[in-house]
């Protein structure tokens, strides 16, 4: 069954299905799409719906008007900060930021961040944690963490040396600046850089084609490269096999080698 659809224009979080690409959009333009409590609970949410269904092949997270995501709703923290609500940092981190994460990083099939405008904090952090990003040419990243005085959150510490190395990544982090679209590119933190006109094309293009794609491999793969980070060698080993086993088991599988052999082109179906 298809995760339902959200797509009321007053919700803070949007979410559309559409051949088998689920598409969830940060939805405060007026905010630049901070995150208070209300999108976190409805942005995990999602996340979680989309990563169980299996009719979803691909997921794009994007956000709405200028900005992808400046990250947590300031306003919002500074009133938890002087005891007008209900809203400490160390709770969101941990009832929010750290499973909306998990979700994106490690649901098993493809994440495309479509990267429309400023990704500043968590924000950024959600955006590193994808494994493509589209950004338009004029968007930017921010970690913005320790501007005020803040740790990093969301899985940057994790994500981000991995993207840029750990020397690039403490620059980053110790010392938050705008990184344009360009010099992201150059980084690694970028797949692809386009002009806004250009931008939804670019996105669909590549989400179809990860949506058409062999879902139960491209979930193993992900899942494989991620391991193999915190492991050695043996280890890492050890669970290509599992991984290997499980697509070779697969109806995709069964249906390209086929291909192969009557020299046409595969049909998958994500199973």
């Amino acid at each position: 069954m298809t995760a339902p659809q959200t797509t009321d224009e007053a919700s803070p979080v949007l979410l559309t299905v559409v051949d088998s690409v689920a598409t969830i959009t940060l939805n405060r333009p007026d905010a630049m799409n901070g995150l208070d409590v209300a999108t976190k609970d409805l942005l995990l949410e999602t996340v979680q719906q989309v990563a169980e269904d299996p009719e979803v092949r691909c997921v794009v997270l994007t956000g709405s008007g200028r900005a992808f995501c400046v990250g947590q709703d300031l306003k919002e923290h500074l009133a938890g900060l002087k005891g007008d609500a209900d809203v400490p940092l160390s709770d969101t981190v941990e009832k929010h930021y750290n499973p909306i994460l998990l979700a994106l990083a490690t649901m098993p099939k493809p994440v495309v961040a479509a990267v429309n405008g400023v990704a500043a904090g968590a924000g950024a952090s959600l955006a590193f944690a994808a494994d493509f990003r589209i950004l338009v040419d004029t968007a930017g990243y921010n970690t913005s963490f320790a501007g005020v005085a803040l740790s990093c959150d969301t899985g940057s510490s994790w994500t981000l040396p991995r993207l840029v190395g750990r020397a690039k990544a403490m620059e980053l982090l110790y010392f938050p600046r705008t990184v344009s679209a360009q010099e992201a590119l150059d980084l690694g933190l970028a797949t692809q850089v386009v002009p806004e006109d250009g931008f939804r094309a670019a996105v669909g293009e590549l989400a179809t084609r990860l949506a058409a794609g062999p879902t139960v491999a491209f979930g193993s793969i992900r899942q494989a490269v991620a391991y193999s980070a915190a492991h050695p060698l043996e280890e890492s080993l050890a669970f290509e096999a599992e991984k290997m086993a499980l697509t070779g088991g697969t109806e995709d599988h069964l249906a390209a080698v086929d291909a192969f052999v009557a020299k046409e082109k595969p049909a998958f179906r994500g199973r």
